[in-house]
């Protein structure tokens, strides 16, 4: 049991403690989300910007690529796609937010961490939306595939991954016995 802490929460081993903090974290930054002042001057804005961002990029492969809010169009064929909550990255990057701050780790290698793994999801999602309205105006059923089941599990897998890396690349605590 350790010493010199007060409250219950310390007196958990340190996974059931990590799962504890990690899941009121992972609760309450979904709640705080999805309130009006949250989505109003973070995720609306945030959904905006990956749009533009994508279509930068969709603009690389074809420069016809029209951009609207949180839309991106092709002219010719009318296909387009919307970018809506789940589909942004903020909930892939809560995620991993709430699994860096719950291990314990220095506030350094947190933030580092938060920051760096925060440009990892969200580089991977520009590349799923992107290649979603690409894939879109190719075949539909191969749409609905890749963005209902393959993709949903790669963004899962990629926050899975960045949080492994991070813990890989944490300093080794010393052994209290020697």
């Amino acid at each position: 049991m350790p010493l010199g802490y007060d409250g219950a929460l310390f007196l958990l081993d340190p996974m059931v403690r990590f799962l504890v903090i990690f899941s009121a974290l992972l609760a309450g930054l979904f709640i705080a989300e999805l309130t009006p002042p949250a989505q109003e001057w973070v995720v609306q804005p945030w959904t905006n910007f990956v749009a533009y961002l994508s279509g930068i990029i969709a603009r690389w492969i074809d420069p016809n690529t029209i951009v609207t809010g949180a839309t991106l169009m092709d002219p010719v064929s009318h296909f387009g796609v919307t970018i809506v909550a789940g589909c942004n990255g903020v909930e892939a990057t809560i995620m991993l937010l709430a699994a860096m701050v719950a291990f314990p780790a220095s506030f350094v290698a947190k933030a580092v961490g938060i920051v760096v793994g925060t440009i990892a999801v969200q580089g991977l999602n520009l590349v799923r939306v992107v290649s979603l309205y690409f894939i879109g105006r190719w075949s539909m059923p191969a749409f609905e595939f890749a963005h209902l089941y393959a993709w949903q599990v790669l963004i899962l897998l990629d926050v899975l991954i960045v949080w492994l890396l991070w813990l890989r690349a944490l300093p080794a605590k010393k052994d209290a016995r020697g």
